[in-house]
């Protein structure tokens, strides 16, 4: 009971006040930043929940009470938040989301709309300047966003528009998108125009002739009750409304994508010339962000790990005795295993939020579900496997002793099938380690959260100090568990006792 209660121990835990979120994309975190920074001026309490990926996650996450703001695009909520709604003019789309409890603002002052982008040299080559002379040439190789190739306003309506006959079409991260076509391995992309990728590289905007694409005016969407609850945040708030230009979003994407300068600091200095306000950034050191991250980490393998052994076995234990809830068992935790990490995190959210649990955050109850989940399956078969295999004569001769069931189980069979088990919970052990860097996708942190900004930002450093230490980890891991070998083992049983 100690080692379970050890579970629900925090290292780390969540700040109260005004939540905001931000997409996995610079833009976005540097205007989380922002509002964050305008959120302090009011006097309130700003927790940024950064790069927790794509649309429905952020927006799931604002309608569930998880976060109270978060920046958006005008097109983006017609086109993917609203989709498959005749909204005639912005009233209209205002009172849609007014009825999801969602309140809208006015546009900071910038488009940054969806493009399709190539090499200008490329472009100019085969005399490509619009979208609709791609159709000349069927063999070029596109690499779109994920979320591009999914959404209303993405390829597959662009496809159709343009009658495009290419094929050799790949969902891809973005910032990775932009590495492939510095390779030659991409020939077109999907960018924003705001980009500051686009000036560095020399890449051409390919003239969207036909108009497809729709405005894309950044502004904030907002929980309606956080009027009630901070109103001198949302009048300082309110003051972005047609404050923030394309040049100046575009020159601040480039100091933080190029020059090195964090997203933080690039909105300090914009709130300060752009308002006024003064705010002092205290930048982590390097040790600081490893071991802030370590805690994270820790904190989620510990309160998945810890109650899915002893869930897991117990699991094993049931599956063995029965061999038709065997079956059923075993079904059940393999599944699991195959649903994709990121579906699994999203589809958890609404359950996790209609139980009062925090959904986005650190100690995520989402992500911290999703690793007990995953970390069933080796554990429960290896708990099967090794009470399944042990030998008839030995079973039979501890029932011919008159010895009591539970008796049996607890002193024979489970010591016997311990080095399988043990060698399951080593394996569930690595696999949570893994998959704990995925937690960082909904603010969870962990080591995901440098190697998420170091792919955003191509900064190897970054990714090493998330990659490094949940490796180093891993390693710890399957070296505890080796010398726990020692003592939970039967000393005949254990690999090379016998030598």
């Amino acid at each position: 009971m100690g080692l379970l209660a050890l579970a629900f121990v925090p290292l780390s835990c969540d700040r109260e006040g005004v939540k905001i979120g931000s997409k996995k994309f610079t833009e976005s975190i540097i205007l989380g930043d922002i509002i964050a920074l305008m959120v302090e001026d009011a006097g309130a309490t700003a927790v940024h929940y950064r790069e927790l990926g794509g649309t429905q996650l952020v927006f799931q996450a604002l309608r569930n009470g998880d976060i109270d703001v978060y920046p958006e695009y005008s097109g983006t909520i017609r086109s993917e938040i609203l989709a498959g709604r005749e909204l005639a003019d912005d009233a209209e789309m205002a009172a849609a989301l007014r009825a999801l409890g969602v309140s809208i603002s006015r546009p900071f002052g910038f488009n940054n709309s969806y493009a399709l982008g190539m090499k200008k040299s490329r472009a100019r080559e085969l005399g490509i300047t619009r979208i609709s002379d791609l159709v000349r040439f069927p063999d070029l190789v596109f690499g779109f966003s994920n979320e591009f190739m999914d959404r209303d306003d993405g390829w597959r309506n662009l496809q159709r528009a343009y009658e495009l006959p290419q094929q050799r079409v790949s969902g891809l991260d973005h910032d990775l998108a932009y590495r492939q076509l510095r390779l030659d391995a991409l020939d077109v992309i999907d960018l924003y125009t705001t980009d500051a990728k686009i000036e560095v590289y020399d890449l051409a905007l390919l003239e969207d002739d036909r108009a497809y694409f729709p405005r894309y005016d950044a502004l904030l969407l907002y929980r309606d009750d956080l009027a009630s609850r901070f109103p001198a945040v949302v009048a300082s708030l309110r003051r972005l409304e047609g404050k923030i230009s394309r040049e100046q979003i575009m020159s601040a994407n480039g100091r933080v994508e190029f020059d090195g300068v964090s997203e933080r600091r690039a909105a300090a200095d914009f709130v300060a010339s752009r308002f006024g306000i003064e705010r002092e950034i205290d930048e982590e050191t390097v040790p600081d962000r490893i071991w802030a991250r370590t805690l994270e980490h820790l904190d989620l393998v510990r309160q998945s790990l810890i109650p899915a052994i002893g869930i897991a076995i117990a699991l094993g234990i049931w599956a063995a005795k029965s061999a038709r809830l065997g079956q059923i068992i075993l079904a059940a935790v393999s599944i699991v295993q195959t649903i994709p990490s990121l579906a699994l995190l999203v589809l958890l959210m609404p359950p996790i939020s209609g139980l009062g649990l925090a959904s986005v955050g650190l100690g995520s109850a989402t992500a911290v579900t999703a690793l007990f989940l995953y970390s069933l399956l080796p554990i429960v078969r290896n708990t099967h496997a090794g009470l399944h295999d042990i030998a008839e004569e030995l079973l039979d001769s501890a029932a011919a002793l008159g010895l009591p069931a539970r008796f049996r189980l607890l002193h024979i069979e489970l010591p016997l099938a311990s080095r399988s088990i043990l060698a399951g919970i080593k394996t569930a052990a690595v696999i949570n380690v893994g998959f704990a860097t995925l937690g960082a996708l909904i603010g969870a942190g962990g080591y995901g959260q440098p190697i998420i900004t170091g792919i955003r930002l191509n900064d190897t450093s970054l990714i090493l100090q998330g990659a490094v230490p949940a490796a180093a980890l891993a390693l710890l891991m399957q070296g505890g568990f080796e010398l726990a070998e020692r003592y939970c083992v039967p000393r005949g049983l254990r690999v090379g006792a016998g030598e």
